[in-house]
């Protein structure tokens, strides 16, 4: 529900080295007598999913799929077959393979298991035999018989599809991201696997039923902002995985028409008594809460459970009297559905979450009927997370809740809190690590309800934040650099000032320096979102002093194509740069090529891209997806003009499911 957003004067740029291929795009195998993965015949395999510090221990490393230099390219063989000298090579002794692949079992980082993948062939077998959980941040940065190939006891896998500007209608419908060959993939390598994430990937009603018949163990999916499934492929799931302990489905878009609605949540087995998560407040259709009230009572292990908004407070007593071990909860509607005078009464939820006295998560409250909000004071003091991301509420409505939430670690709220329910978490909720604050309304010309005042008041009464989205109208030099000093420990800003060039509202200068500040005193700092009017003195602050920084997301902002040098010369570690509606020109864009393949991707839209600098960017670099967008579909011809650039590394080179208004340079 959030829109995109995500000291002197410089001195001139050095001169860039000329482009050096790194090590995780190298063609050759570590040779048996490598020492360490610095060697200059070391695996590629490195990175093809994502390096966030959030990541579960499951990144896939790359190989470079070919071309660049001659020679034969090695193959990894996992059984101890041919190297990539075509000559033969003895297997290391069993016994030292097997205590080899028992140590491994204790590596769980991912950047452990890539680093010890490069060390020499028998560490890339023993790695590869003894990984259990594969993580790929682009579906498209590697192909799935590659994976396979070298994986051959996987139990999870996560995958990435679209661009993350996709969750804000940037990226035009039938762009990609299809699961299906995954899918197909999959089941005949991978028949004991039990887990599967999906985010921002197009996923049918036959995927959902090729999962379910492929893998007899299977325990765990979880669909986050996908669509081009129903409840039909619902329904399949529920009914033939009979083992599934997890099913989440978050900000995910359904394609149920009225007339083909399935009673997917009565297909759950009578025997199945083993669900844990139940998540589907993002399902708009009604559904059959009988045969959910029942699968809740026969699930003494269910911890997470969030309903739509179908749901009435009347029914949500019914759910926590059957399953008072509840954890997570997320309450549905926060109505009634009965006559006026005829509802439940405020005291009567009361005593249930009262008697619900293991949660410690709330979320839900899409229709939320504010005299019903004095029911959950009873839990308040326990709830470590707190989501009010749905709920328009004022800020006299919210602060009696705030006040009783004193362990609070994690609040998110629509900006009608205003700065005065900001004051109120500052005063109240000293343990604060995450705080996101969304818009009601997105559009750059809406009338914001906090600003300023409200960033300030949480910089001082929150001094333990590591993150924060905070969306505003009015922002000042003086908020910004006042957080930077509070919140030292900030791992993810992002401010997003909805109005375009918006400078600071009392002084009228840039942003400058405040965003200057937050690279400067926030240390930690690997996320950042810049918008309102900044200059190329900002971008030199961030190349400057943003070392760690992995993710940059720019809106409206720089007043040169320096602004793009300063990024790609000074941030050393940055893998994903997200660019719109900036005055950035084919000159910004070359002067990248010597960055982009330790990149995972650059997006830029709205920019001053023309098509022959896209080219040229695809011409030198050989091993990069240049992907040029057109915002309709039904456009013709090749326009000078780029609306949309897509830059990627890929094992696999350009795909061969792009739409015609895709095109692969």
């Amino acid at each position: 529900m959030s829109t995109p957003h995500s000291s002197s004067t410089s001195s001139a740029p050095h001169r860039a080295s000329p482009p050096q291929i790194p090590q995780s795009l190298t063609l050759a195998a570590p040779t048996a007598s490598s020492a360490s993965p610095s060697s200059s015949s070391a695996s590629g395999m490195r990175d093809a999913a994502e390096d966030d510090s959030d990541s579960p221990p499951s990144q896939m490393s790359e190989d470079d799929p070919g071309g660049g230099g001659g020679g034969d390219r090695w193959e990894p063989d996992l059984r101890g077959g041919n190297g990539g000298g075509g000559g033969r090579w003895a297997p290391p002794d069993q016994v030292l393979e097997n205590v080899l692949e028992s140590v491994l079992e204790f590596l769980t980082a991912a950047r452990d298991r890539n680093a010890a993948s490069l060390v020499c062939r028998s560490w890339y077998r023993a790695e590869a035999q003894t990984r259990r959980e594969l993580f790929i941040g682009n579906c498209y940065a590697v192909s799935p018989r590659r994976a396979v190939e070298r994986f051959g006891g996987l139990r999870s896998v996560v995958l990435k599809g679209k661009p993350r500007f996709a969750d804000f209608s940037l990226v035009p419908y039938g762009w990609g991201a299809y699961v299906s060959p995954w899918v197909a993939a999959l089941g005949p390598a991978y028949p004991r696997l039990e887990r599967i994430c999906l985010k921002r990937m197009t996923v049918s009603d036959d995927d959902l039923a090729l999962v379910a018949k492929s893998f007899p163990l299977f325990r765990e999916l979880a669909l986050v902002c996908c669509d081009g499934f129903s409840t039909l492929g619902l329904a399949v799931i529920a009914e033939r995985c009979r083992h599934l302990r997890m099913l989440d489905l978050i900000e995910d878009y359904l394609e149920d028409e009225d007339d083909e609605l399935v009673d997917w949540i009565s297909k759950f087995p009578e025997s199945n008594t083993s669900l844990e998560s139940l998540v589907f407040d993002c399902v708009s259709v009604p559904f059959n809460f009988e045969a959910l009230e029942a699968l809740v009572a026969r699930s003494p292990a269910l911890r997470r459970l969030r309903v739509n908004h179908h749901v009435s407070v009347e029914q949500l007593r019914r759910l926590m009297a059957r399953a008072p071990q509840l954890t997570h909860f997320g309450t549905g509607a926060f109505r009634s559905e009965a006559a006026p005078g005829a509802g439940l009464s405020v005291t009567e939820l009361a005593t249930s979450f009262a008697a619900s006295k293991s949660i410690i998560c709330l979320s839900g409250f899409r229709d939320v009927n504010p005299e019903y909000l004095s029911a959950i004071y009873p839990v308040c003091a326990k709830l470590t997370s707190l989501n009010f991301s749905f709920a328009s509420l004022t800020a006299e409505e919210l602060k009696p809740v705030i006040r009783n939430c004193i362990n609070l670690r994690t609040f998110w709220v629509l900006d009608t809190v205003g700065d005065e329910g900001l004051r109120a978490v500052s005063d109240t909720c000293s343990d604060l690590r995450e705080l996101r604050v969304f818009p009601l309304d997105a559009s750059e010309d809406s009338e914001g309800s906090v600003s300023d005042v409200g960033l300030q008041a949480i910089s001082e009464g929150c001094q333990k934040l590591e993150s924060i989205l905070y969306f505003c109208q009015r922002m000042t030099n003086a908020a910004v650099i006042a957080m930077s000093k509070n919140c030292p420990d900030l791992v993810v800003f992002r401010l997003c000032i909805m109005g375009r060039h918006r400078p600071d509202w009392i002084t009228g200068e840039p942003m400058d320096d405040g965003f200057g500040a937050i690279v400067m005193n926030c240390k930690k700092l690997t996320r950042l979102s810049v918008s309102g009017l900044l200059t190329d003195k900002a971008f030199a602050y961030i190349g400057k002093y943003g070392k760690l920084i992995k993710t940059l997301s720019v809106a409206f902002a720089g007043n040169s194509d320096m602004s793009l040098q300063y990024i790609f010369e000074g941030c050393t570690k940055l893998q994903k740069l997200e660019v719109r509606d900036s005055p950035f020109s084919d000159k910004g864009l070359l002067s990248g090529k010597n960055y982009f393949y330790n990149m995972r991707f650059l997006w830029m839209n709205s920019c001053r891209l023309t098509m022959r600098g896209c080219k040229d960017v695809a011409q030198q670099m050989q091993n990069l997806v240049v992907e040029v967008i057109k915002d309709h579909s039904d456009d013709e011809g090749e326009a000078e003009i780029v609306d949309k650039l897509y830059l990627y590394r890929s094992l696999a080179g350009p795909r061969n499911d792009a739409p015609p208004f895709v095109t692969l340079l």
